[in-house]
């Protein structure tokens, strides 16, 4: 009963898991060296300064580099001194801010 009842569960939290998800597919750290060497993709440090210029001062958790449609996009995820979690989306060829979820 007990392994129905999480099966279940697990089932139902499948969805809402994969709709955090970020669009397309993310790279592998090798294929993000790559990116960054052939000046596909700025460095993370840049993406992450680009963010805390625009006024989100929070501390890293993740950050993933991922495909997009034909281009690249920093998937950084942010936990706030308030203890907010903010995912925010930075374009790896520029650097811009393209959008925040809370």
């Amino acid at each position: 009963m007990l392994l129905l009842g999480l099966l279940a569960v697990s089932a139902q939290a499948g969805p809402a898991l994969a709709a955090d998800a970020p669009q397309g597919d993310c790279l592998s750290k090798a294929e993000q060296r790559a990116a960054v060497v052939a000046n596909r993709a700025i460095p993370l440090a840049k993406a992450i300064k680009s963010v805390r210029e625009g006024g989100h001062h929070a501390d890293l958790v993740r950050a993933r580099l991922c495909r997009q449609n034909e281009s690249l996009i920093y998937v950084l995820t942010l936990l706030g001194r308030s203890g907010k979690v903010v995912r925010l989306s930075v374009d790896a060829g520029s650097g811009e801010l393209i959008n925040g979820r809370q």
